[in-house]
Formats: structure tokens, C-alpha cells, sequence
């Protein structure tokens, strides 16, 4: 953070750490570079916001019809309770894991970079859906470069290996590396779980990305070791949570969505008309803490800034409670709006 900044530039900075869709991010970032104090101590950061808008200006410039283009956009727009990308080295088996969880037909092939660019699926959990985008392979040798503006909307990573090679060891630190010279961290803390550790150094950098990551030991058929992976992140100083599994026979995958809705700390709330029943078929999703207006603005903008009550029914309150906007919402609560 540079000093002597003003209050509506940290606002601006404060919006930009919120903000999930690309355009958002852009119109951030613009704020940014408005209110930013002009003087040499900031010189490096307004050089940094310059780029990451030109980069998400090309990002988001949709070609004309029949026109050229200068390449596919790489910006995954975030569907679905969260966003996680499938992160790994050449040849674990991230796009055959990514096809038998989502149905997706991403290329697959016994050859190394094989997906060429992201390609998204979604997981379907009880009543609700994780987006997985499989995105291309990263090795010490090389990671594509548009692979930070990707990952930015992610709300968590899939590290995924292929616990029987041995060259696993020297692939996770290379991969880790990577991704930090581009200011992007992975780490063991998710929000719904114990345990959490301090906050690492540099996390006033706005542009700093940390994504919780999930250690995903896969083609585990092939090895009846099951120490395996504790065995390697003991030896690698790593205390990321692990999942053991096989995309080939699909053996411990019925466990990454149980993981993923209670890490992330998915709350599910119906809504429903005056006089009518509840939809409780296609919930909205917030996070634990978030409030009756958080459903809101999922529902419209316009009905979260013309909010007055709100009816609710589920655990913690009576059946069809009046509340207000910022009433915390729980898992299975249904809300009634009321401009």
C-alpha cells in the first residue's frame, strides 16, 4: 500500500479485492488509476494498475461479427455457488478429472499440454453446482501468460498430481514458484475450516492473489500406498488438505463436493412470492455471514437498493419472522423480499 493515499482510493482498492466479474474488476481498476495520489512512491503501482487495465480491456473486447480478433478471450465468467480452477503439471490427469466430474468433453490425450486454453464444467452438489475450469498444465519450464487474469474470479484451486511420479517433488514447488513470481499464492486456510494460520507477508499488495488450495493425489489406483501423500507434503514442508483419488475409476471423488460446500462455507436461502410457495428447486448461494441483501442483489440490483423487510422462514428464526436487510441468512432458510 503506498503512503499517503486517500480514503477514495482505498475505497476503490477495497472494491477491486471484492470484485469477481471482469468488468467490475475493470471499472475498479479505472477508479483506481483516477483517485491513486500521483508521485514517485506510487510510480510502480500506477505502472501496475495501467497494465492489468489493458489487459482486461483486451480481455473483454468482444471481436466484431466477421471481424478479426487477436486471440479467445481467457476470462471465465464465474457461474454456479464458486469458481475453481484445476491447476497441475503436464500429464496428472486434470482434464481426465475435469470429464468425469463435469461431463465436460475437454481434450484428453497421453501426451503433455493437451488443453490449450480453460474450459469450464460444472460439478453438481445435492441442489446446487461448482464451476471446475480446467485450465492448461504448468510446468518450471513455462505457464501461459494469461493464466493470472484467469484465475482472478477463482474462489479456490485443484492442485492436482499424479501421486505415483516421482517427479511430483520437484513439480508442486516449481509450480508454486510460477505462480508467485505473477503475486499469486496458494494456501492451506479455507474459510470453514479449522486450523488457520497467520497472514502472510505482502497482503497489502492489492494485487496480490491468495487462492486456498486443495491437494488432489490422483490416479491412485495405480499406488495401494495410502501414506503416500502425507509422506510428500511432510517432505515438501506443505500442509495443504488432500484428497486421494482416481479420475479413472472415479474412487474419492463423491468427496470434493461435500469438501468444497463446507471449506468455502456455502450458505443455500430459497426465495418465494407473498401467498405463493418457496422455489426449492434452484437456491441462491452466499457465503456464511453474508445477509438477507446479499440474496437480494443476486435476485436484481433494483430489489436490493429498494429492500425494506424481509419475511423469513428456517432454523434460527419463526416461521415467517419480518427482518431486516442485514439479518444474517442460514443454509435452507427461505426469504420473502418485500420493497
Amino acid at each position: 500500500m503506498p503512503t499517503n493515499v486517500t480514503a477514495e482510493y482505498k475505497k476503490a482498492e477495497d472494491a477491486f479485492r471484492k470484485a469477481r466479474e471482469p468488468r467490475e474488476r475493470l471499472e475498479c481498476l479505472r477508479e483506481m488509476m483516477r483517485t491513486i495520489p500521483k508521485h514517485k512512491g506510487t510510480e510502480h503501482l500506477q505502472a501496475d494498475i495501467k497494465s492489468r487495465i489493458k489487459q482486461l480491456t483486451e480481455e473483454l473486447s468482444a471481436p466484431k461479427k466477421g471481424g478479426r480478433r487477436s486471440g479467445p478471450s481467457h476470462v471465465v465468467r464465474p457461474e454456479g455457488a464458486a469458481q475453481i480452477a484445476l491447476l497441475g503439471p503436464p500429464n496428472a490427469g486434470k482434464s481426465s478429472l475435469h470429464a468425469r466430474l463435469t461431463g465436460s468433453r475437454t481434450e484428453i490425450g497421453p501426451y503433455p499440454f493437451t488443453t490449450h486454453l480453460p474450459v469450464p464444467g460444472m460439478l453438481p452438489h445435492e441442489d446446487i453446482h461448482f464451476q471446475l475450469v480446467d485450465l492448461p498444465p504448468v510446468s518450471g519450464e513455462f505457464m501461459e501468460p494469461w493464466l493470472v487474469a484467469t484465475l482472478q474470479p477463482a474462489d479456490g484451486v485443484l492442485l492436482v498430481i499424479d501421486v505415483n511420479d516421482p517427479e511430483c517433488v520437484d513439480q508442486i514447488p516449481a509450480i508454486m514458484q510460477r505462480l508467485e513470481e505473477k503475486k499469486i499464492f496458494l494456501r492451506d486456510r479455507w474459510p470453514g475450516l479449522p486450523g488457520e494460520t497467520g497472514t502472510p507477508p505482502g497482503g497489502d499488495d492489492p494485487f496480490r492473489l491468495e487462492l486456498p488450495a486443495l491437494l488432489i493425489a490422483n490416479k491412485c489406483d495405480l499406488d495401494p500406498d495410502p501414506g503416500e501423500v502425507e509422506v510428500l507434503e511432510e517432505l515438501l514442508g506443505l500442509r495443504f488438505p488432500a484428497l486421494t483419488v482416481s479420475a479413472d475409476t472415479g474412487e474419492g471423488l463423491e468427496e470434493l463436493g461435500p469438501f468444497l460446500f463446507g471449506a468455502l462455507e456455502i450458505v443455500r436461502v430459497y426465495t418465494k412470492s407473498p401467498g405463493k410457495p418457496a422455489d426449492m428447486d434452484k437456491p441462491f448461494t452466499v457465503r456464511r455471514g453474508d445477509t438477507v441483501v446479499d440474496v437480494a442483489r443476486l435476485v436484481h440490483r433494483d430489489i436490493a437498493r429498494h429492500l425494506k423487510f424481509a419475511r423469513m422462514w428456517g432454523g434460527n428464526v419463526f416461521d415467517g419472522q419480518q427482518t431486516g436487510p442485514d439479518h444474517p441468512v442460514e443454509d435452507g432458510d427461505v426469504v420473502e423480499l418485500h420493497l
